[in-house]
């Protein structure tokens, strides 16, 4: 497997006017050097720069030791915790028309992007396996769609069912045409040389260079989440209807073989599960591992393993109501239809007063009982004091935070701290895969 590195093109921010600052002599793709504050906007469809008139335009660096800002940078989009922050970045600076928006784009090298990823998704002074871990799987998720393999599996949004009675909808990453990956956690966290870098994370990223997991001669589509709960998730059960066997179901804690998981699936059984908290590797309060793994924006949570939220009948109804675009009335009931092997609910009934709807899979579902995104869909239902068949409150019990497919960034980090090796780690979480030197 030999390839040059490739040169990736980052989506930062969008919006009607962008302010930046080129810091160090670049030159435009109109021919000129600029430096210093700057501002772009759009008008009738082109973009407006220094009184003219464009289709796109590109700065680039004159020198390695030149970077640019971008003013306003959202993160944390529709999370509980979305901000604006100034960044800054290495490399090329490209502006296109998006509709009625500007887009900023960042180009850069493979390897530099990374070492930013890595700063960015967690702290940069994590162990260096868990570092190493996150770059292999940071750049196999990065690079398999843009290495044609003619393998087109989804869109970017793919509607398996949406009718009068069941709305079930999941999320891809090529909801992006215009550039390979954005700087979100929709993709990965990219936020330049803004988060500071390490020799950790510096030697993380130089030691695993060009390499992948691979998978029957194919590179991984590797994902990771915060906290698996204790149990990850198979990838069909969250995206596309596609079976990969490096992502399937993993107990988070090394045990004696054989080892047969419980059946979360199960109701009964995934109800014990949820309300009681089995060993696992991510199941730790340490905030010395947890830093390793959270910003400080992460840390404004503090349960991650198990978690509990309680709404008013009225907060839950009306919620429901604005985050679907459905009246239900009041909420009688949330029946889980459909769980996957960790708990996580892949389909779930909204009962309510004026209508009844199941919605899946389980981002829908998160984004549906939550003004920003539940912890995850592993969750059980408490009702309490029912009138009339309609409850006043709802108290939600859930486990782990995210997807939970692929690697456990929270389990990842313990098994860091315990000894255990990039490659073990790995190998834990991605059954089946090997790794291989793509560049």
């Amino acid at each position: 497997m030999s390839q040059h590195e490739p040169v990736i093109n980052v989506g930062i921010l969008k919006s009607h006017k962008i302010e930046f600052s080129l810091n160090g002599v670049h030159l435009s793709s109109n021919g000129k050097k600029q430096i210093g504050e700057n501002q772009i906007v759009i008008h009738d469809g082109k973009l407006v720069f220094d009184h003219a008139l464009y289709e796109e335009l590109e700065f680039n660096p004159c020198d390695a030791s030149c970077n640019f800002e971008l003013k306003d940078v959202v993160i944390g989009i529709n999370f509980h915790w979305e901000r604006k922050e100034n960044q800054c970045f290495k490399g090329g600076l490209k502006f296109i028309v998006d509709g009625n928006n500007v887009v900023a784009i960042n180009k850069i090298s493979t390897e530099e992007y990374l070492t930013s990823v890595i700063s960015s998704e967690m702290s940069a002074t994590a162990s260096i396996e868990l570092l190493k871990a996150h770059a292999v799987i940071s750049r196999s998720w990065l690079l398999k769609p843009i290495i044609s393999d003619n393998e087109s599996i989804t869109e970017s949004t793919n509607v398996s069912t949406k009718s009068a009675n069941e709305h079930c909808v999941w999320y891809e990453r090529d909801a992006h045409s215009r550039f390979d990956v954005c700087a979100d956690d929709h993709c990965q966290r990219y936020q330049g040389v803004t988060k500071s870098s390490t020799e950790n994370v510096k030697q993380a990223i130089e030691a695993t260079k060009g390499v992948v997991l691979v998978y029957d001669g194919k590179i991984c589509d590797a994902r990771f989440s915060k906290s698996c709960g204790g149990i990850s998730e198979h990838f069909e059960n969250c995206w596309a209807p596609v079976h990969f066997p490096y992502l399937t179901p993993v107990y988070d804690l090394q045990h004696q073989s054989p080892f047969v998981l419980p059946d979360l699936k199960n109701e009964v059984v995934a109800n014990e599960w949820i309300r009681h908290s089995p060993p696992s590797f991510c199941n730790t309060t340490d905030k010395s591992i947890l830093g390793q793994v959270l910003n400080n924006y992460d840390q404004e949570t503090t349960d991650f393993y198990r978690w509990k939220v309680e709404y008013s009948q009225c907060e839950l109804s009306e919620m429901i109501a604005k985050r679907s675009g459905i009246d239900f009335g009041q909420i009688i009931d949330l029946i889980p239809i459909e769980r996957g092997e960790s708990s996580r609910i892949i389909r779930l009934k909204i009962v309510g007063t004026k209508t009844t709807v199941v919605v899946g899979k389980e981002l829908e579902i998160r984004k549906w009982l939550s003004n920003s995104h539940l912890y995850s869909s592993a969750f059980v239902v408490d009702k309490l004091d029912v009138i009339n068949n309609i409850p006043e409150r709802f108290i939600l019990i859930g486990a782990g935070w995210g997807h939970g497919v692929g690697l456990c960034q929270i389990g990842a980090a313990v098994m860091g701290e315990q000894g255990y090796t990039y490659e073990q780690i790995l190998q834990h979480y991605f059954k089946g895969a090997s790794l291989e030197k793509f560049y």
